[in-house]
């Protein structure tokens, strides 16, 4: 994410509570730096948020011919409308390609439920015709409902094909997958193709989940700021055992990213992911406006392929704090150069500098592992740890 997006992200309708200070350091805010790196468990449990999504069970199939040129949009809109007025819906589709020209709405209490990757939401070729509720174009959003799941299914946004252009008006508005608003909402085994904006974003939420997913940038030269994973004025969320590819062409950026602009980033776990960053960006950034980011978890994740490993950027001058942050468990390697660091400077994990205004304090990086990936720095502050970590040169 480049500073760019910082002013365009302003323009997609967030509707954030007032920014608070950041809180002084609470027991749970201050990670320790005794405990030892265990491994992530098999099952993706979003324990952080509590997200459980919708507990509906009343089925309500999509009648539709899949495969074929005709637009789904309304098909799939309708039994949405339809599960959402009855009080929660389980919105049921079968293997195979829909044609999404429109932007699909969540409702309440509903769940989007494919067949699994083959499932396939496919932006059509009048997608860019039309904008979503928030004036950019993703394939679904929730658009301010609570209680929703999307899970087993592909969004395909087609940004290989279609026209769309990096200066185009919303691209950074609403992306693929849009968790905007309400609370509860869970995002499970869901995989998104072919992205000109944010694959999958929570956005001015809380109490949130993205697990089991995936996300792929194949691009090369048409796009910037195709982030994998990212969370924007959010607040309890869980990101967990998510696998984000941003650099099988040149146009992916980072992989994951903790972000404020309008209001704080806070209480939010980051575990257990694979990550491969992008040519343009990082594998995971604390990306810091005027609002904090604290009380995060980033713990046993692979992250590789892009200049820095973990690092803070900060944007428009932003004097946030970053508080309460622990990093442990984690491994990065064979990172490279790319076109955000083309002098070839990188590190593992990097918190502080770059330009930033704003304090840093009670960082914990502890027992993560770097390998042909520079250093693991923490800049001072009160409360800050930077030990027990393996730094490792030459092959991996």
């Amino acid at each position: 994410m480049v500073a760019a997006a910082a002013a365009l992200l302003t323009l997609g309708g967030v509707s954030a509570a007032p920014a608070e200070n950041t809180p002084p350091a609470t027991p749970s805010q201050v990670p320790s730096a005794s405990g030892t790196s265990t491994a992530t468990s098999a099952v993706a449990v979003c324990t952080k948020s509590g997200a459980t999504g919708s507990n509906a069970t009343t089925a309500y199939n999509v009648t539709t011919t899949v495969n074929d040129a005709g637009d789904d949009t309304s098909a799939i809109q309708n039994r949405i409308n339809a599960a959402g007025a009855a009080g929660g819906g389980v919105v049921k589709l079968v293997a195979g390609t829909y044609i999404i020209n429109g932007k699909l709405r969540m409702a309440n209490n509903v769940k989007l439920q494919g067949e699994g990757p083959g499932t396939v939401l496919k932006a059509g070729p009048k997608f860019l015709s039309t904008k979503g509720p928030s004036g950019g174009y993703p394939i679904v959003t929730t658009n301010r409902a609570t209680n929703t799941t999307i899970t087993n299914l592909t969004a395909d946004h087609s940004g290989n094909t279609l026209p769309a252009s990096v200066n185009m008006s919303g691209r950074l508005d609403e992306y693929v997958v849009d968790i905007r608003g309400g609370s509860n909402n869970l995002v499970d085994g869901v995989h998104v193709r072919n992205p000109f904006t944010y694959s999958i974003v929570a956005v001015g939420t809380t109490k949130f989940c993205v697990k089991n997913s995936t996300t792929i940038v194949a691009t090369s030269g048409k796009y910037n700021q195709l982030d994998g994973i990212h969370v924007l004025d959010s607040s309890f969320g869980d990101v967990i055992r998510n696998t984000i590819d941003q650099r099988v062409g040149t146009d992916g950026d980072d992989g994951l990213v903790a972000h404020t602009i309008n209001g704080t980033t806070h209480d939010i776990d980051y575990i257990g992911n694979k990550v491969r960053g992008g040519h343009r960006g990082s594998s995971m950034q604390l990306a810091v406006g005027n609002h904090s980011i604290y009380n995060v978890k980033i713990a046993d994740n692979e992250f590789y392929g892009a200049p820095y490993g973990i690092r803070t950027g900060y944007y428009d001058d932003g004097t946030g704090a970053v508080n309460g942050v622990s990093l442990t468990g984690n491994y990065i390697h064979d990172l490279k150069a790319g076109h955000a660091f083309p002098d070839g400077s990188y590190d593992a994990i990097h918190i502080g500098d770059f330009d930033g205004h704003g304090p840093i304090t009670n960082v914990v990086a502890t027992n993560n592992r770097a390998c042909a990936a520079g250093n693991i720095y923490i800049a001072p502050g009160t409360g800050n740890i930077n030990q027990n970590n393996t730094i490792q040169t030459g092959t991996c």
